[in-house]
């Protein structure tokens, strides 16, 4: 459905080249507001009056990260059928599908990805993985990491993409990634996936890290382990205190090796050993 439209002319719209060119630095134009609105009628009259989808604002943002940003999936394919660049980058090095992880946009995604979208764009910021976790959206982080989105991205800000999820508290995507492999020891700044799940106090978090073989041991950059920020003989303090001086058991130790061996991928390559289906699921934490 389609919100209220601002009057247009064709002068305001035609600011830039032919369409699928590279625009000018521009101030926001009627095609970003239409894209950021979904307001598919106006925006459909302005490409089909010629006027440029790629121009960016002063902050390098085009149309296309506009509709994506917001979910405006019709918006996104009428954008990426008159050319608009899949990959280009804002002053942040966003492209349009980090913006539409950061919305949770599954079919944004899709599309994109139809389109060529690299899944792991060359970014020292927050890759498309890391703002599907940032979102919550555990579903936006299957379809990435389906499509070959990389576990152990690193932002310069925030760590790997299970760092997000933890600092976040998104258990559900926490596990997406740690089923698919990512290293559960994974640091940034000597700080692990179980300081963050400390400093947020999250038992049910703090446990699922140690189930997949989390370091309760591991200590930061400032000498600290994970308990060293839980508030003593609170439950998360007692918690870590049941971790540290219980011994892990051997069925368990002998998961995390399998897990370790298989790598990236562990789930699916567990279903293809001939195995018992009741070990096959306590290895794929069913």
């Amino acid at each position: 459905m389609e919100t209220g439209a601002a009057p247009f002319t064709a002068n305001s719209a035609l600011r830039g080249p032919a369409i699928g060119d590279i625009g000018n630095w521009a101030d926001r134009t009627p095609v970003h507001e239409a894209s950021r609105h979904g307001q598919v009628r106006q925006l459909k009259q302005l490409i089909d009056s010629g006027a440029c989808v790629n121009l960016v604002t002063v902050d390098s943002i085009t149309p296309l990260h506009e509709a994506c940003l917001h979910g405006q999936i019709q918006c996104v394919r009428l954008l990426l059928a008159a050319g608009a660049q899949v990959d280009a980058r804002n002053i942040d090095g966003s492209t349009p599908l980090c913006d539409a992880s950061a919305a949770g946009s599954q079919e944004c995604i899709k599309l994109l990805l139809e389109y060529g979208a690299k899944v792991n764009p060359p970014l020292y910021t927050a890759s498309p993985l890391h703002e599907a976790c940032m979102s919550g959206s555990a579903v936006c982080v299957k379809l990435l990491i389906k499509m070959g989105a990389n576990l152990e991205a690193h932002d310069c800000h925030f760590g790997t993409p299970l760092h997000v999820s933890c600092a976040r508290e998104h258990l559900d995507c926490a596990k997406v990634l740690l089923l698919a492999g990512a290293n559960v020891n994974a640091a940034k700044l000597h700080e692990t996936a179980l300081h963050h799940a400390a400093k947020v106090k999250n038992k049910d978090l703090i446990g699922m890290l140690v189930d997949f073989g989390g370091n309760v041991y591991a200590r930061d950059n400032r000498g600290k382990k994970p308990s060293d920020y839980s508030w003593p003989n609170s439950p998360t303090a007692k918690c870590f205190e049941y971790y540290e001086k219980m011994p892990r058991s051997l069925s368990h130790l002998c998961r995390l090796k399998l897990r370790e061996a298989l790598g990236h991928g562990a789930v699916e390559k567990i279903d293809k050993l001939n195995i018992p289906h009741r070990l096959m699921e306590y290895l794929a934490y069913n």
